[in-house]
């Protein structure tokens, strides 16, 4: 049976928590395989709104939901949010949930170096979230993190913590903060091993012994393309790969297994936080758009910047992704438009590009060039057939497969699960 793994092709915020949901249906098993609780994704199901960070989102609907060795986990964070959601009526128990005994831990220290990093940025800001994701996977590929396993070693803790303290305790003098005592952040993990080691598995293993039982594996990805640590708009990306090959080694499978790559992008564009936004739409129609689509990032609450569906990008994240097909979301948003936007290409100085630079400084100063597409004034809202799509909202969807070089394999309509027009089972392949 197939395997489907689920990414964002653009800059996160794309809609993967609604498509993973209408997915996870299909599948036995969920995985998220990398980031950290930066991440947010909102599933609304039976009229009930889930928000989940850290959590796969097939544990809405009680299935066997895997949090990968490539995703930072705090894990203070992790049992809040099992709490909030067992507060609406999920049951999470260690049947349902497995925690990679490998996964890197975010400890308290991450996230105050992190805000007081971005604070000393001052203009420099990349608009991290300030969780302390990216300080944990510093320590992560310094090799002095420590993992979930550690947890059950009082001694192995106290080796790693003495070690990881003689690195941030110098960063922390440095930046005019207060240092960690070891024996606090000891005393604090002791506490809190108990109610997390009941997660912990071999996640590697679990999954091999799925896979051989022929049971479908849904991966979940966070953020997106244009985050990538590697591919994205560098520096201003989040600091893990978020691209289709992470499903893999974030948890412990080998590539053949990730199967159809389905990306997710809006039939427009946002972003949250720093950085180049080449369709940013500083007017009206931005505004518009923003308030319509409820344009605010489900972790940090911070309004998003929006502009034009950018083809270019997408089309990029698909090369970059190995992308297979799109679940395009959010089209009902662009309702009542008289005239619509796609950015086909960029101009730099005197040279036309049909890729976004890798330079920082020419990522800056790249104008999109535009194709202007009829809008339609019909409602398009809630369609779960392309025969209630107005000819024109199909047209601007038709363009958009071409430009991309990418089929749509699932089109959203609103943020109900049902309101989805399948065009082809990615579980199908």
């Amino acid at each position: 049976m197939a395997n489907v793994a689920v990414v964002g092709a653009q800059w996160g915020d794309e809609g993967k928590g609604k498509v993973v949901d209408w997915l996870s249906e299909r599948a036995d098993v969920v995985v998220r395989f990398q980031g950290g609780h930066n991440a947010g994704h909102t599933l609304v199901v039976n009229g009930v709104t889930y928000k989940l960070s850290l959590l796969p989102s097939g544990v809405v609907r009680g299935k066997l939901s895997i949090i990968g060795n490539g995703v930072v986990v705090d894990p203070w964070a992790l049992l809040a949010e099992i709490e909030r959601i067992g507060s609406l009526g999920v049951n999470i128990t260690p049947d349902i949930l497995k925690l990679a005994e490998n996964a890197v831990l975010i400890l308290p220290l991450h996230g105050h170096i992190d805000r007081a990093r971005e604070e000393a940025s001052g203009s420099a800001k990349i608009g991290t979230t300030g969780r302390g994701i990216g300080p944990a996977y510093e320590d992560k590929v310094a090799r002095r993190a420590i993992r979930v396993c550690d947890l059950a070693d009082d001694s192995v803790l106290e080796m790693k913590i003495e070690r990881l303290l003689a690195h941030h305790n110098a960063l922390l003098r440095g930046l005019g903060m207060a240092e960690v005592e070891g024996g606090d952040l000891l005393t604090q993990l002791k506490e809190i091993a108990p109610r997390i080691l009941p997660y912990a598995d071999v996640v590697w293993e679990r999954l091999d012994e799925v896979r051989r039982a022929g049971r479908r594996i849904l991966y979940e990805g966070a953020q997106g393309a244009m985050l990538d640590v590697d591919h994205g708009t560098y520096p201003f990306v989040t600091s893990s790969n978020t691209v289709s090959g992470q499903a893999a080694s974030g948890s412990g499978v080998g590539p053949g297994q990730v199967g159809y790559v389905l990306g997710i992008c809006k039939a427009y564009t946002t972003r949250v936080g720093s950085g180049p936004f080449p369709t940013e739409l500083n007017n009206e129609i931005g505004n518009l758009i923003g308030d319509r689509g409820h344009e605010f990032g489900t972790v940090t609450g911070r309004r998003r910047r929006c502009g034009w569906f950018d083809a270019v990008l997408v089309r990029q994240a698909m090369k970059v992704g190995g992308i297979n097909g799109i679940a395009l979301t959010k089209l009902d948003v662009l309702d009542g438009l008289d005239e619509l936007k796609i950015c086909t290409g960029y101009r730099c100085g005197d040279q036309v590009l049909h890729h976004l630079p890798a330079s920082m400084a020419r990522q800056s100063q790249v104008e999109p060039i535009y194709e202007t597409i009829e809008g339609w004034q019909e409602s398009t809202h809630g369609a779960r057939s392309w025969v209630q799509l107005p000819a024109a909202a199909i047209k601007y969807v038709r363009r958009i497969e071409e430009l991309i070089e990418a089929p749509v394999a699932l089109l959203s309509t609103s943020p109900e699960r049902e309101d989805t027009i399948l065009v082809h089972d990615p579980f199908a392949d």
